[in-house]
This record gives C-alpha cells, structure tokens and sequence, in this order.
C-alpha cells in the first residue's frame, strides 16, 4: 500500500469526523435562535438519561420538584418538552438532553432560549471539529491506531521517539496534556466548593475535544487490511517497522 493511500483514507475519514461535529456544534446554535423567544427555560437535568421528553410521565423527570444537587424546581421555571418543538430543534435538544446535564448556570442563552448543552460540551464538539480537521490534512493509516493517531506530527517530530521506543509513551503524553484540564477541573468542582467558569468550561473542553476529534479519526482510519495483511508495508518514522505476532 502506498502511503498515498493511507494518507486518502485519514482524509476522507477526518473529513467525516469533522462534518458531523461540524453539524452539531453550528446545531447547539441555531435550535434555540431559530426558536421563538424565551422558547426554552431555564433547564437542569441528568445526563445520560432523557430528562425533557415529556411534560409529564415517561421522560419527564426534568420537570418535576426537583430540588437537590441534581435537577431543580422546573414548574417554577416553565416546564419544557422537546417533543413538541419543530424536528431540527426537537433532535438537537433531544440529543443535548441525553448527553448534557444542562444545567443552565453552566450553559448560555442565545435569543432567550437555554442552549441544548452546556459550555463545556459546546467546547468539546469545537475540539472534536478541530482535532479533525487536523487528522484529515495530515493524518495517515499506519495500521494501529497509536501509529495512525501519532502521524498528525509528522515523521521527522517522530524520528528520535520510534528509534528509542518510546511511541506508547508519546502518545500517552498527548493524552495526559488533553484531559487533566477537564479532569483537575471537573472533579475539582465536584468534590469542592469550587466553581468553575464558562469559559473554563469551554477551554478546558476543546482541547479535550481535539484529542477526541484526533482518536475517533485515527480509529477508523487504522485498517490492516489495507496493508494486505502486511505489517511490512506500513511506512514508520525513525525507520521502525511493524511485526506481526507469528504465535499460534
């Protein structure tokens, strides 16, 4: 396989990558603009778990007298349901309430309408867009994904480090630099009286985000199959090269 190749390959996937966070990030901005005035309360919910689907029953929980560290008095904010927004906006805020917290200290407002995520999460999508990007221009498929993910630095950064061996440690760096903002401040806030700012939230998010955006291109680029099965064929800096496991 050409090295060509590979580099065809990231740049399709990353492109793909990038236009679907693309979609949702410039979305979390158009649902509540779009929407008449003051559409949208104020929110607090769970993540992972559909919080506004519903003014009452199944997938109300958000609009109950929730007080307490999660959720808050809803009714007397205005209860909210998704479901009965246009489908563009009903699928963002959908996709926003079970992903998102979305507690509204912690998100913006645009046109009187609480966002479908929170600050953080907004910058997470920013990121996901950006690391991306990044991968499609100068990403390559080196079979695994630690290699595939390491070639966005490109071979002559990563001469010394693949002759010394120490690739899995390079690339457990880039992780390390990506997520202890968002882990120091997250759980900061967590366990203390600490409260972070939204613009922390979003910072500390993107550039979580761009190692996301980086590691989901690499995972779908990484195809072995595309060497034929042939770790030999795989182009690595400093010279190193591949082996297969020849075990039983």
């Amino acid at each position: 396989m050409e090295e060509d190749s590979g580099k065809a390959r990231a740049q399709k996937v990353g492109t793909w990558v990038f236009g679907v966070s693309l979609f949702f990030l410039i979305s979390f901005f158009l649902a509540p603009a779009t929407l008449d005035e003051d559409s949208v309360p104020r929110l607090s919910g769970r993540a992972n778990a559909f919080d506004y689907a519903k003014e009452d029953g199944w997938g109300s929980w958000g609009n109950g007298e929730n007080e307490g560290e999660i959720g808050h008095n809803q009714p007397g904010e205005g209860l909210f349901s998704w479901t009965t927004l246009n489908p563009y906006a009903g699928f963002i805020y959908a996709f926003g309430d079970l992903n998102c917290h979305q507690k509204h200290e912690r998100s913006w407002e645009i046109n009187g309408n609480q966002m479908p995520v929170c600050a953080r999460d907004v910058g997470i999508f920013l990121g996901i867009a950006i690391g991306a990007w990044i991968f499609s221009r100068w990403g390559s498929n080196r079979w695994t994904i630690t290699d595939s993910f390491l070639s966005v630095l490109g071979s002559t950064r990563l001469d010394l480090i693949y002759k010394s061996g120490k690739r899995k440690i390079a690339a457990a760096a880039i992780v390390g630099i990506s997520v202890l903002p968002i882990a120091i401040d997250g759980f900061t806030q967590m366990l203390t009286s600490y409260e972070s700012t939204n613009p922390v939230r979003l910072i500390t998010g993107g550039l979580f985000g761009i190692f996301l955006g980086l590691l989901i291109a690499a995972m779908f680029s990484a195809k072995p199959s595309d060497f034929e099965g042939r770790p030999e064929l795989v182009t690595l800096p400093g010279g190193a090269r591949l082996v297969k496991n020849e075990e039983e």
